[in-house]
Formats: structure tokens, sequence, C-alpha cells
């Protein structure tokens, strides 16, 4: 049965999750208070990895929040693509950095399904950090983030919330597309207008 603490987290990460495929700058305060209900979620859960990365979440939505309104000197960040130099080291470490946590977890704590755990936590780091200088790739990471989210989840009996990753999964690849299309936008009004440059297309 749904408590009424997961359900209000599901609305307002929902909400925030939505908000952050439209490019409005609302997602961050949304999801600040969607993920300090989560925290309380998933340790009830024994999901501890993801209750550090609820925690990991309030605080770099804090930052994230200034940075997509003042972190390009002064100006709100464009949607740009990541550097692909910066993307190559992204998958070893993750990978790496998984192992480790999960390893950490499995002998240290009674964690349920210590590695899978750890796989959301550290390729949602990644999505987080990427979506903070807001880079599309950080859809792609989503993707991974939810596939592995979903049957996790599913198996703790949390189905509300294995279901709206569900949706995550779907609404990243929405996403993904229309921030494709505001960077190409992005692009146009700067080659259109050179000495205005690149337009950070947000809704405010």
């Amino acid at each position: 049965m749904t408590s009424p603490l997961e359900l209000a987290a599901n609305v307002l990460t929902a909400l925030a999750i939505v908000l952050a495929g439209r490019n409005n700058v609302h997602t961050w305060w949304t999801g600040i208070v969607g993920c300090s209900l989560f925290g309380l979620v998933f340790y009830e859960s024994r999901l501890y990895a993801d209750v550090v990365l609820q925690a990991f979440f309030v605080g770099t939505s804090l930052l994230g929040w200034w940075q997509w309104l003042r972190g390009n000197a002064g100006q709100p960040l464009a949607v740009t693509h990541a550097r692909f130099r910066s993307l190559l080291w992204t998958l070893p470490v993750g990978v790496a950095a998984t192992a480790a946590y999960g390893l950490l977890l499995k002998h240290w704590t009674n964690a349920y399904a210590p590695f899978l755990d750890s796989a959301v936590l550290v390729f949602s780091i990644i999505a987080q950090i990427l979506m903070m200088r807001r880079r599309i790739e950080n859809w792609a990471f989503w993707l991974v983030v939810n596939s592995i989210a979903v049957p996790l989840y599913a198996t703790r009996g949390l189905y509300l919330t294995a279901a709206l990753y569900a949706f995550y999964w779907v609404n990243a690849v929405v996403s993904w597309r229309w921030w494709l299309r505001l960077a190409e936008q992005a692009q146009a009004d700067a080659a259109a207008s050179p000495g205005i440059g690149v337009r950070p297309s947000m809704v405010e």
C-alpha cells in the first residue's frame, strides 16, 4: 500500500521532473521538497545509497537553481552539448564508483541490492551535474538511471515510485528531444544576431 509520504514525494518529484524537461527554473525548488521526502521513504526501505542521493540532490538543487539564473557571468545558462572529451571518462569512472560504493554497502550495512542501489546513486549524480550545467546529455544518463530504478523500487514494494520512474523514462526521451530543439534555436539566434550571443531559451 502506498503511504502518504511516498505519494507526496512522488507528486512533487514528478512535477520537478516535468518542469526540468520544459527547461523551467521552478524545477529546482519543487525538486528540493520532493527529494527531502524521498530521503525518508528510501530510509524506511533500506535503500541507503538512495538516501545519500536525495541529500546530494537537495544540495545541488540549491546550486543548480543559482546557476540556471546567474551562472554565466551573471546571466542565465544556455542549453548546450557537453564536450565529448569530458564524456569519455564518465562511464568508466561511473562504473568504478558504483562497484566501490556497492562493496561498502554490502560489507558494512544491511542494504538491499547494494550494487543496483549504488548505480542509481552514481549515475544520478552524473546526470544531475550535467543538468545543473544545462547540458543536453543529462537526459541520456537519466535514461540509464530510470532503467535501473524501475525494477529496483518495484522489488521493494514501492510500486507507485516504480511506475513514476517508468514515466520519467518516457519524459527523459521527450525532454532530450526538446532540449535539442532549444539548443538548435539558440544557435540559430546567435548566428542571426552575432553581437547578442547564445540566448538561454529558459522559461522563468
